[in-house]
């Protein structure tokens, strides 16, 4: 399973690894790393549907979902 967001699409990005001192004497490079966004699995009860939906959603997704309803954010979604 993939480590991406239902609602916002938010997957993992890569990331420089330079120190303060490496960028300021010479070119070393340090590695590159991988940052995930705040995945958190959960159970969306929908009234309309009269159900449960369990989705892997990120932080922000589920300030979406209780800001415009779950309805309305799961349809626009498409997972409903």
């Amino acid at each position: 399973m993939a480590k991406v967001c239902v609602i916002s699409g938010k997957g993992s990005i890569m990331s420089g690894g330079y120190s303060n001192r490496t960028r300021a004497t010479q070119f070393n490079p340090t590695g590159k790393t991988r940052k995930y966004p705040n995945l958190q699995k959960k159970r969306i009860y929908v009234p309309e549907l009269k159900k449960s939906i369990l989705i892997t959603v990120s932080a922000r997704g589920l300030k979406t979902i209780q800001k415009q309803g779950a309805f309305v954010t799961l349809k626009k979604a498409k997972i409903i």
